[in-house]
């Protein structure tokens, strides 16, 4: 008799694959699997490839991680009756494959084979070593599902069909303006606008080149059509004069670089998500939302739901973002705060490589917040361990211990603060990065992720 794989239930007595970290041992053992395991896992993968793959920026990982999460999603949206596909919803995106009438599909086979094929394309310049971590753990899933399947058709169906997914989502990829980006991060042959206020190359730099990153990326295709509509921020007028609303923004973040607590400085170095450590700042986002299913434990479709949220509101977040930083082109505090203020300044973190308003950080955390809040209410508590275990900042004297949080919003202000606490950004470019993302993260919600959702005539 064959199992029925409409059910998605988590199955017991399987072979499982041993992981230790991100690496992939060939040794099996019995455990058992919950089909969380398969949404988590991948997710996991997806962050160790953008955090060891060389070249990779925050702006082109959020692109990345957007179609890692609707691939996921779409992979298993059938699964359930009461869920709704994205496609007709995206800009652009009319239509996606769908399974094949009065078949039987196995949708953990189907989400294994499409996240495999999704992040081998994106991330086509990682090393072989990489591709094989990916192959082994797609593999090690593939062992252990079908070993309880007694039709091999089956298992080739949900295969072919998780690919086919993840192939017609990644083809639509290629024509949002971002792909391949990390050939072209830095813009050397960028003519800076000159004036009062404008965005100067960093003398005390996150990165080994001064050129600006990706200040094009804003002009690529948001997720959704509503994202790409959203009004820009306003930034606070130019003026040097002490008593101005701008001048006192500047003598704020001065003050609290002065005043810096010893949580304060370890808020501003956990945060930092440098691309060339870590899995930068969307990878933390997706992180979070990690945590947040782990504390939950929701259903399979919930669970890539989760990631595609999550992974669509960070890159459209970062869209707008550099968008708006290149409209606006404004200073950081490294430069006026010198000139203006105290000749001797400096900040307690480096100048990323790309003008200030509005804030990166705050954006993404913001629309992350609001679409895990929706998903799951706000009042979550978790601990974010992601970075335990790295070696201590020894130059600004700070160990890596893990950080617990009550809401999830009190993790986006407390990513916004930290830039500020860095001084790198100002108040008003949190601010509107936290309202922006908001905004973002709304209507990500606002989409129809359930059919019984859908407006009745």
């Amino acid at each position: 008799m064959k199992p029925s794989m409409k059910s998605l239930g988590v199955f017991n007595g399987i072979v499982a694959v041993a992981l230790v970290g991100f690496c992939i041992s060939c040794q099996f053992f019995q455990e058992k699997i919950t089909e969380q395991d398969y949404a988590t896992r991948w997710s996991d993968m997806a962050l160790y490839i953008t955090k060891n793959t060389p070249g990779n920026s925050p702006t082109y990982a959020s692109r990345c991680l957007g179609y890692i999460g609707l691939t996921m999603y779409e992979s298993v949206v059938h699964s359930d009756q009461t869920y709704a596909s994205m496609a007709g919803q995206l800009d652009s995106l009319k239509s996606l494959p769908m399974p094949q009438p009065n078949q039987t599909y196995d949708w953990l086979i189907a989400l294994n084979a499409s996240q495999a094929h999704i992040i081998k394309a994106l991330y086509k310049q990682t090393s072989d070593v990489n591709k094989t971590k990916i192959d082994s753990l797609e593999n090690a899933f593939l062992e252990a599902r079908s070993a309880n399947i007694t039709d091999p058709e089956i298992t080739k169906r949900s295969i072919a069909y998780g690919r086919a997914v993840a192939e017609k989502i990644f083809e639509w990829a290629k024509t949002d303006g971002g792909n391949e980006g990390y050939f072209n991060n830095f813009d050397k042959k960028r003519v800076y606008p000159q004036k009062p206020g404008g965005w100067q190359p960093p003398l005390y730099s996150q990165s080994i080149s001064r050129s600006p990153l990706h200040p094009d990326w804003g002009k690529n295709r948001t997720f959704l059509i509503a994202d790409h509509k959203i009004a820009a921020p306003k930034p606070i007028p130019f003026d040097s004069v002490p008593q101005s609303e701008y001048y006192q923004q500047f003598l704020a973040v001065y003050r609290q670089r002065n005043a810096l607590t010893q949580q304060q400085k370890e808020a501003a170095v956990w945060w930092g998500d440098d691309p060339d450590e870590t899995f930068t700042p969307p990878g933390h986002s997706y992180y979070i939302a990690t945590l947040v299913i782990k504390k939950i434990n929701p259903p399979l479709i919930k669970c890539a739901e989760t990631y595609a949220r999550v992974g669509m509101g960070v890159a459209d977040a970062f869209v707008n973002c550099w968008k708006w930083k290149y409209q606006f082109f404004t200073e950081r505090p490294n430069t006026f705060i010198p000139k203006y203020i105290d000749k001797f300044w400096e900040s307690f973190w480096p100048d990323p490589p790309f003008p200030a308003f509005p804030s990166g950080h705050a954006i993404q955390a913001a629309a992350t917040a609001t679409v895990l809040g929706n998903l799951y209410g706000n009042s979550i508590t978790i601990t974010d361990d992601s970075h335990v275990g790295r070696k201590p900042d020894g130059l600004r004297n700070v160990e890596f211990k893990a950080r617990t949080f009550n809401a999830l919003w009190d993790v986006a202000n407390e990513v916004a603060n930290s830039r500020f606490y860095g001084g790198i950004h100002t108040p008003m470019d949190n601010n509107a990065g936290l309202q922006k993302g908001k905004e973002i993260g709304e209507n990500i919600n606002s989409l129809t992720w359930q059919k019984s959702l859908y407006k009745k005539e």
